[in-house]
């Protein structure tokens, strides 16, 4: 008897950006990015602690996570941060917290200045 198993659903785009962020060198081609957009992957690779594949691979990641936008300049890609998927994450996990936060210091005032 021929066993299908059944697919696995497909990563979401929030379960990509998710587990882009997951590694800690991605994040540090991110800070990177951030610092100064427009880097190539030779640019990428310095100061790396790790092999220019794995570099590109993480890359790859970065950019299926729409983390990473890349333009052809001449014969270079350069990599740019995109950061509207952060923003997103920002405006549904951080935001709706932010009100407690000035809530309580809106309180601690008040008592600090009775």
């Amino acid at each position: 008897m021929n066993k299908t198993t059944p697919e696995a659903p497909a990563d979401t785009a929030a379960d990509l950006l998710f587990k882009a962020l997951a590694d800690p060198g991605r994040r540090r081609l991110l800070d990177r990015l951030r610092v100064k957009g427009g880097l190539t992957l030779t640019q990428l690779c310095e100061r790396m602690p790790m092999s220019r594949q794995a570099v590109k691979k993480h890359l790859t990641q970065l950019e299926d996570a729409n983390l990473v936008v890349t333009r052809w300049v001449g014969r270079e890609l350069e990599h740019y941060l995109n950061p509207v998927p952060i923003h997103a994450i920002a405006k549904r996990w951080i935001k709706p917290f932010e009100h407690v936060r000035l809530e309580a210091l809106d309180h601690l005032k008040s008592q600090l200045e009775d």
